[in-house]
C-alpha cells in the first residue's frame, strides 16, 4: 500500500477506505449508490438534453441550469470509478496519479458548480430588479462567457494542487478515509511539512465557495429588497416563486458542505462512519436531488424532457 519515495512515484499507490463497519453488507450497498448515480447521469443529462433540443429553453435560466447540470454529471462521473470499484470488486488500492487525477476533477467541477449557483443567483437578480433589460443584459455571449470564466478560474486554482502533492515526499502507509481522493485526505500522509498544500487549500476555499456563498446572499438580499417594493402581492410572490428551484439547489449544495466542514473541526473523534456519510451527501445528495427539483418545480423543464421522448417514440 505505502513506498518509501526513492523520487519515483511509479511504485506508489493509495488505499481506498469503503463505508467502514459495513464492509461485508459492500455487495448490498452497491444497489442504491449505483442507483443514485444513474440518477444523477441520466437526470442531469436529460436536463442539458432538453435545453439543446428546445429552443424555448435557449434562455439565461435554462442555460445556467444546463451549465448546472454539467458540473454535477462531472462530479458523478470523477467519483464513479473508484466508489463502484470498491463497492463491486473490493478493489481499495489505486495507482497515486490516478488518485491526483480524480482529486482534482473532483474539487474543480465541485469549484464550478459553486459558480454556476451563484452566477444562477445573478440571473434571478436581474430577472426581478430590471425585467425588462433582462435579455439585453444576459446575452447569449455573455453567458458563454459566464461559463468560460467559472471554468478557467476553477481549473487554474485547483491546478497547483495535485501538482505541490506530487512533489512531496510519501513514507507512510497511504491509507485515505473515504472512496475517492480528495484534497483534505491526501495532505495528510506526507513525511514532509504541508503546510503551503493547507494554506493555499484553506485559501482557495475562501476564494471560491466562501466568496460565492456571500455573494449568493448579497443578492438573494437585494432581490428580497426588490420584491418587497413590487406593489402587488400576487406580484410579489410570483417573483418569489422563480427562484425557489436555485434556493433550494444552493440549500442542497452548501448546508452539506457545511455539515462537513464542521464535522472535521467540531467531531473528528466522530465514529468515521460518520464522516464517510457525511462526506458521501455533500458529493452524491446535489447530482441527484437537483435534476428532481428542477423537473418538478419548473414547467418548462418537464415539457422539454417530455418532448424528447416524444420524439423518440415518433422515430420508433
Amino acid at each position: 500500500m505505502g513506498a518509501k519515495n526513492n523520487g519515483s512515484f511509479d511504485l506508489l499507490s493509495v488505499f481506498l477506505t469503503g463505508i467502514p463497519g459495513w464492509e461485508a453488507q459492500h455487495s448490498w450497498l452497491s444497489i442504491p449508490f449505483f442507483i443514485m448515480y444513474i440518477v444523477a447521469i441520466v437526470g442531469n443529462s436529460l436536463i442539458m438534453a432538453a435545453v439543446q433540443a428546445d429552443p424555448a429553453l435557449h434562455e439565461p435560466m435554462y442555460l445556467f441550469l444546463s451549465m448546472l447540470a454539467v458540473t454535477e454529471v462531472g462530479v458523478s462521473v470523477s467519483t464513479l470509478p473508484t466508489v463502484m470499484g470498491i463497492l463491486w470488486f473490493d478493489a481499495h488500492q489505486v495507482d497515486f496519479d490516478g488518485c491526483l487525477s480524480q482529486m482534482f476533477f473532483i474539487h474543480t467541477f465541485s469549484c464550478m458548480e459553486s459558480g454556476v449557483l451563484l452566477a444562477m443567483s445573478y440571473d434571478r437578480f436581474v430577472a426581478i430588479y430590471n425585467p425588462l433589460r433582462y435579455s439585453a443584459i444576459l446575452t447569449f455571449p455573455r453567458i458563454i462567457c459566464m461559463g468560460l470564466g467559472i471554468t478557467l478560474k476553477s481549473v487554474t486554482l485547483m491546478a497547483p494542487l495535485p501538482i505541490l502533492l506530487r512533489q512531496l515526499p510519501y513514507c507512510h502507509t497511504n491509507v485515505l478515509s473515504h472512496s475517492y481522493c480528495l484534497h483534505s485526505d491526501l495532505i495528510q500522509l506526507p513525511c514532509a511539512e504541508t503546510k503551503l498544500n493547507s494554506i493555499l487549500g484553506l485559501a482557495i476555499v475562501l476564494a471560491t465557495f466562501g466568496l460565492d456563498s456571500l455573494l449568493i446572499v448579497v443578492s438573494y438580499v437585494l432581490i428580497l429588497y426588490t420584491v418587497l417594493g413590487i406593489a402587488s402581492g400576487e406580484g410579489r410572490w410570483k417573483a418569489l416563486n422563480t427562484c425557489v428551484s436555485h434556493i433550494c439547489a444552493v440549500l442542497v449544495y452548501y448546508v452539506p458542505m457545511i455539515g462537513v466542514s464542521v464535522m472535521h473541526r467540531a467531531a473528528k473523534h466522530a465514529s468515521p462512519l460518520v464522516h464517510t456519510l457525511m462526506s458521501s451527501i455533500y458529493l452524491f445528495v446535489p447530482p441527484v436531488l437537483n435534476p428532481i427539483i428542477y423537473s418538478i418545480k419548473t414547467k418548462p423543464i418537464r415539457l422539454g424532457i417530455a418532448t424528447l421522448f416524444s420524439c423518440k417514440q415518433e422515430l420508433l
